[in-house]
């Protein structure tokens, strides 16, 4: 009677934890505004610090902090070290805990890509030498752990559209990464419901645009 007692507790805490990672996720994937994910943010590092065995609260407060980062750019913010490092610092540290319960995992690498790039794009004249290689080797990483990871060729797909032709960008190879990615989609298989399955709707709006 004890053990199905604790059976049917154990039961409800995942479940509401579950519910509550749902909710946030689904959130995530398509909330542009920075305070907006901040709130994700918040609610994640909480859901995180009662749940300090599961990597993916930290994975994905990290994730809405390097999103938000990207989204302050995107309002004004573009070359401002004094607000957008300290974002990148905290979800560097997120990234952390979750890599401390998640050794080898293809999706923090990708991660640690976008919070190299965006602390890169921050001052690119200054800061590419040191915060570009640690990208690229994030993703290289990212693709040696798992090559149908989808997220990765969004990202490649990014760099190539966002960067000059003479600096080795192209619009034409970006549209075969986003195309490369919709196709990692199709086959990409997640262990649970909670995993990271974001970027289908991101992939598709840059291919429009690579179109243009």
């Amino acid at each position: 009677m004890s053990l199905c007692f604790g059976t049917m507790i154990i039961f409800g805490q995942n479940e509401k934890y579950s519910t509550a990672m749902e909710q946030k996720i689904a959130a995530l994937d398509t909330t542009r505004d920075p305070v907006a994910l901040q709130e994700l943010a918040n609610g994640f590092e909480r859901i995180a610090m009662a749940e300090k065995n599961e990597w993916l609260p930290f994975y994905y407060a990290a994730l809405a902090n390097v999103n938000m980062g990207y989204s302050m750019m995107d309002n004004a913010m573009s070359g401002d070290a004094s607000k957008i490092d300290p974002v990148a610092d905290k979800a560097e540290a997120l990234l952390n805990q979750a890599e401390a319960l998640k050794k080898e995992n293809s999706e923090l690498y990708v991660v640690k890509k976008m919070i190299n790039s965006l602390r890169m794009i921050v001052d690119p004249q200054n800061r590419f030498m040191q915060y570009g290689p640690l990208a690229q080797q994030a993703l290289d990483k990212a693709k040696q752990l798992n090559p149908d990871n989808p997220r990765i060729y969004i990202l490649e797909g990014q760099d190539k559209f966002f960067t000059p032709a003479e600096y080795g960008g192209s619009k034409t190879e970006a549209k075969k990464l986003f195309e490369t990615a919709l196709q990692k989609f199709e086959i990409y298989k997640l262990e649970n419901p909670l995993e990271p399955n974001w970027g289908r709707g991101m992939t598709q709006y840059f291919l429009a645009e690579a179109n243009k």
